[in-house]
């Protein structure tokens, strides 16, 4: 196996979420680039509680980043949606008076993504980096309960520019500064303020994912990280699962490696070996619900490590489409095939 420099090592952290731009081949899939969490993770919410709510409810630290990847070739402006943004109402998770706030703030310039304070699950160091281009609290506001706030618009060229890549990054962070309601939320990229309309080859990233799961018993949800030629093994690191259910890992080389999983209020890591037909490629991981006994409201935050104790990103769409267990992979090129040689032989 090739051993890396400490500056390629650098480099390849800065270019997983990078590697975005390698699934615009992928035309279906690219159509769900702009909702966050993306149809194709069939997560309802994002959810962020007051700096005074319980660790129990599933945040481990109130605070949530995302970044999002605009291409250089984004001459128009940009728009940053926010569903349901107050703390109160239909969506979110109430204890008591409806107390909570929320404050959303817009990075962009230089040191917005590069920073590594800023490629950590936590809330800590300089993670605020880059340059403050807007922020709002919300509180419980009847006016955006169940409805959008939109942040902009923004020149492509005020986010983080890395010309190497392509790019132009932006970072939301989504933090709990009072109360201790959980605040359900979702993100929109688009390139109006009043409509959701895609931003061509954009894509969302995020080192740790909080949210809520279905409450339909037997759910599935789907976690995309990217597996670089580098890596040997990772670590998952689920907090407040609740027994839940499963978790499962699906890739090329496994069909659904089963994961530690946590209960209330703590953590549980597994370690899994990666295969080099493993590098190269996303892996699904996969949230199942309980079928038996489903917990009402449930919230899980989730991260990801590589062998060298490294962050791993979570792209909303998967590098490389989503990755199919190599005996369903043969299934399908078989009917393909098959199909093929129908019409061949059945011309119209």
């Amino acid at each position: 196996m090739k051993k890396y420099t400490h500056v390629e090592l650098v480099k390849l952290r800065v270019i997983i979420p990078a590697l975005f731009l390698c699934i615009t081949s992928f035309s279906l899939n690219e159509a769900f680039a702009q909702p966050v969490p993306a149809e194709d993770e069939n997560i309802p919410f994002l959810v962020t509680f007051g700096n005074a709510g319980l660790t129990s409810w599933g945040d481990d630290d109130f605070c949530q980043t995302f970044f999002l990847s605009v291409p250089l070739t984004q001459k128009t402006p940009i728009y940053i949606r926010v569903y349901d943004p107050d703390c109160g109402g239909q969506f979110d998770e109430v204890y008591g008076p409806e107390d909570t706030k929320t404050k959303f703030s817009i990075y962009g310039g230089v040191g917005a993504f590069s920073d590594k304070a800023a490629q950590q699950p936590h809330p800590v160091g300089n993670y605020k980096s880059g340059t403050l281009l807007d922020s709002k609290t919300f509180g419980a506001d009847p006016k955006y309960d169940n409805g959008w706030y939109t942040f902009g618009p923004y020149n492509p060229s005020d986010g983080e520019k890395m010309t190497e890549y392509g790019i132009y990054y932006f970072k939301i962070i989504a933090q709990g500064i009072q109360g201790d309601d959980g605040n359900l939320y979702t993100y929109y990229f688009s390139t109006s303020a009043s409509e959701n309309k895609r931003i061509e080859g954009s894509n969302a990233a995020t080192y740790e994912y909080t949210f809520r799961m279905p409450d339909k018993p037997g759910s599935v949800c789907h976690l995309y990280p990217y597996i670089t030629e580098d890596v040997i093994s990772v670590q998952q690191h689920n907090f407040d699962w609740d027994s839940d259910g499963q978790m499962r890992i699906v890739s090329y080389e496994k069909k659904g490696e089963l994961a530690a999983l946590s209960s209330e209020n703590d953590w549980k890591i597994s370690k899994h070996e990666i295969k080099k037909t493993e590098q190269k490629s996303s892996l699904d991981f996969q949230f199942v619900k309980s079928k038996t006994d489903p917990k009402p409201h449930n919230n899980i935050c989730f991260h990801m490590t590589n062998q060298f104790g490294e962050f791993l990103p979570f792209n909303s769409i998967p590098i490389g489409g989503i990755p199919k267990y190599k005996y369903d992979g043969l299934i399908n090129q078989m009917q393909q095939n098959e199909r093929f040689n129908n019409i061949k032989q059945n011309p119209k």
